[in-house]
């Protein structure tokens, strides 16, 4: 069975107290035997994280609330990616290579092309192709010639693919619900707000 190298409640746990750093509390960081992060290092940026944004980023005044509203954006997505960073290292994954698993077990067997990956990835800027080749060298995905168009490649995920998945899945909905310091009203309002600031 694979395993990540890192697991709640391990020896050595880098264990903290203070709420705003609960999504972080109950994992090691552990990579090849070493310490990926050392404690004073996550008690910094969770720290920072959880400051005001004027305070964070040491500004005292925006111009408006639309522009305190795309600096904040982009300053929590940051956060989100640097947190999304640690919790799949381990597994040897990054969030967009995770992406393109989720993308291919929804597919529930189903080859789907590179082109079609690429279409469905949270971040646009992902090179989908590159991806797939790194998944397909580490055997969580198989690539092969299309039958009817050789032009086209078809991508299905692996029996190893889908186990890995399948432990990420806890750890996960874990880390979603720890990072997001929201009730279940306020992150459905955040989600609706969202939606209409991009539309």
């Amino acid at each position: 069975m694979l395993r990540p190298f890192f697991s709640r409640g391990a020896v050595g746990c880098v264990g903290f107290v203070h709420e705003s750093e609960k999504f972080l509390r109950n994992y090691t960081f552990f990579v090849n035997n070493s310490l990926l992060l050392n404690v004073y290092t996550l008690k910094a940026f969770v720290k920072e994280m959880s400051m005001k944004l004027e305070e964070a980023i040491k500004q005292k005044a925006f111009k408006d609330p639309y522009n305190k509203t795309v600096v904040n954006l982009l300053y929590t997505n940051s956060f989100v990616i640097a947190s999304q960073n640690a919790l799949f290292k381990p597994f040897g994954l990054s969030p967009e290579q995770y992406n393109v698993l989720r993308i291919l077990r929804g597919q529930k067997g189903k080859p789907i092309t590179v082109s079609s990956i690429q279409d469905r990835m949270l971040n646009k800027m992902s090179n989908a192709s590159r991806l797939v080749e790194k998944l397909k060298q580490k055997e969580l995905v198989n690539r092969e010639e299309c039958a009817t168009d050789r032009r086209q490649v078809d991508i299905t995920i692996t029996e190893k693919g889908l186990e890995i998945l399948s432990q990420l899945d806890v750890e996960v909905e874990e880390f979603n619900r720890q990072i997001v310091h929201l009730t279940v009203e306020e992150a459905e309002q955040l989600n609706d707000l969202l939606d209409k600031l991009r539309g």
